[in-house]
């Protein structure tokens, strides 16, 4: 590919840094690099607590199981999503045993549709909100929040690290709880991974005991525990359910290696995003118009199409041109074998979530796309302009 989704973001420092560690640890899983990467995360997010794993998937299922658990929620409690988000956002919900209330979104945040939430409100009795931060769109959780008080708001910032409010506080840093993954084609790299971020203790120490099986070893009130429980060995003290999705040493110190670059990779994803807008604004004819909003920390570079026909020619041209693309996300989720039993709850005879389905797809935006690369795009959607003319 002449364009990739993205580069390999793993430079020789961070080899050297990994390989210097592998000759000379004792300790490969779960220790000190894993506690100082997490601490290094928490700073640069402005959060009190992190916990790293296996990936920004286990994150959702992580912090969703633990608020079950913490705030006593019961089968069947609704939780809002939106219906353009990735699986593991929807998966959690069902298989802990909530069910998924889907809104549709808009074309400004990808996020919930305002008018569509204040519908499902006089329907619904909403118990918490898992709210995606998609494509490095920051959502409007303000007004969710006004519109649903006494929600419990988290946040999935899988793909968007730095996006902020309006205020310019990354999101994540006011969180109940916020994820994060370091997938290979995100900001930044940990090959895999993800983290967990909250500002309430007791949830925090909630989803270190599950993390690692539910061993109270891990709390920060492991020796109360013990004192509880004294007729049962305290290294082998199960509290509460869980899960192995802790990560290991390596991918610690290389997520401590990339986390010193990201503010500036994020900077320049966003410095390509302007130049994208200004591309799209000059084809009124061919896509709705991107917003570049300041809060935005760039994902990839998403075009939504006035038809279908458009989308079908771009993919044509983006082959020959060896741009990779994908569809946006899901598209709309609900057309996904594995929820074919679920609506999107809203009155409009044609939903944002559909249209995005039919007629979006996106390329890949990182810090390797130059100037020059952005150039070579606008000429590629003047050739697209030149077929639809």
């Amino acid at each position: 590919m002449k364009w990739p989704l993205m580069g390999e973001t793993i430079t020789l420092g961070d080899r050297l840094k990994m390989a210097y560690f592998s000759l000379t640890a004792k300790k490969f899983t779960f220790g000190e690099k894993i506690k100082q990467f997490e601490k290094e995360w928490s700073d640069w997010l402005g959060a009190k607590h992190s916990l790293y794993v296996s990936s920004g998937s286990t994150a959702n299922f992580l912090l969703v199981a633990a608020l079950k658990e913490y705030y006593g929620l019961k089968n069947g409690d609704k939780v809002l999503v939106p219906a353009c988000t990735w699986m593991t956002n929807v998966a959690p919900i069902i298989q802990l045993g909530l069910e998924p209330i889907f809104c549709d979104i808009n074309f400004e945040n990808f996020s919930f549709d305002i008018q569509d939430a204040i519908k499902i409100r006089k329907n619904h009795d909403i118990k918490m909100i898992f709210v995606t931060h998609l494509l490095g769109f920051s959502a409007d959780n303000e007004t969710l929040q006004g519109i649903f008080p006494d929600a419990y708001i988290i946040d999935d910032v899988c793909e968007s690290h730095g996006c902020t409010d309006s205020t310019g506080i990354k999101r994540g840093a006011n969180s109940l709880g916020a994820t994060f993954s370091f997938y290979f084609g995100h900001h930044m790299s940990t090959i895999e991974g993800g983290m967990v971020s909250t500002n309430n203790t007791e949830l925090y120490d909630l989803m270190k005991l599950k993390r690692s099986h539910g061993m109270a070893r891990e709390s920060i009130n492991f020796e109360n525990y013990a004192k509880k429980y004294p007729n049962i060995d305290k290294q082998f003290l199960f509290v509460t359910d869980g899960y192995n999705f802790r990560n290991h040493e390596i991918c610690a110190v290389l997520g401590s290696s990339q986390l010193k670059r990201l503010d500036n990779m994020i900077a320049i994803r966003n410095k390509n995003h302007k130049l994208f807008t200004e591309i799209i604004d000059n084809s009124p004819n061919l896509f709705y118009n991107i917003e570049n909003p300041k809060t935005i920390s760039s994902f990839c570079f998403p075009f939504i199409c006035k038809s279908n026909k458009i989308m079908l020619a771009m993919k044509e041209i983006f082959t020959k041109y060896g741009i990779e693309y994908r569809p946006i996300v899901s598209g709309n989720l609900l057309t996904q074998p594995f929820l074919k039993d679920y609506k999107i709850e809203t009155n409009k005879l044609e939903t944002a979530a559909s249209i995005l389905h039919t007629h979006g797809v996106y390329i890949g935006n990182n810090h390797f796309v130059t100037t020059s690369d952005m150039k070579f795009l606008n000429n590629v959607v003047g050739e697209i302009n030149e077929k639809f003319r």
